[in-house]
């Protein structure tokens, strides 16, 4: 692994970016469009691993020929995000098992008192070559142990849409 993904900026559990919604994202009642909430995440996400843990998976993927895809999403819309709102995005890492990794994304309003969006995505660890789901190197594994940041009594995605959706009345 490279030295700056070693040496991380800080050890935030919980990582969070702001975004404003755009113009050509959203539908004709200046909602973020449903399937535009995903790029909003991933981007974030991405942006979130660089930055607070000096990882980039591009540079990882371009130096292993391994990276990851998503092989299931579970999103819930709780609050619209409007055209030209700051939004602030969270992530952190749920779970981590041999082949794939389990990351939480949420959207909130900019005092973060109103919860838009709740994603789940689970990302597959893939040799590109073989195009195949490989386990995770040991080196990694050390990399997201610190990052691990579950959910007490491990919730499926429903229930925790239930714990959310009373915390963001």
């Amino acid at each position: 692994m490279n030295q700056k993904m070693k040496a991380m900026k800080t050890l935030e559990m919980t990582p969070e970016s702001e975004a404003v919604i755009r113009f050509p994202d959203c539908d004709p009642f200046h909602h973020l469009n449903n399937s535009r909430y995903l790029d909003y995440f991933l981007n974030a996400r991405e942006d979130h691993l660089i930055h607070h843990y000096g990882f980039s998976i591009y540079q990882y993927t371009r130096e292993y020929s391994r990276g990851w895809v998503v092989g299931m999403n579970q999103l819930a819309y709780f609050k619209p995000a409007l055209l030209m709102e700051t939004v602030i995005i969270q992530s952190t890492l749920l779970q981590i098992r041999e082949k794939d990794i389990l990351v939480e994304m949420r959207m909130l309003d900019k005092e973060k008192t109103m919860l838009k969006a709740l994603l789940w995505s689970r990302f597959y660890h893939v040799d590109l070559a073989s195009q195949k789901s490989v386990p995770h190197s040991e080196e990694l594994m050390l990399f997201f142990k610190p990052l691990l940041n579950p959910l007490e009594g491990n919730p499926v995605f429903e229930e925790r849409m239930a714990q959310l959706k009373t915390l963001s009345k």
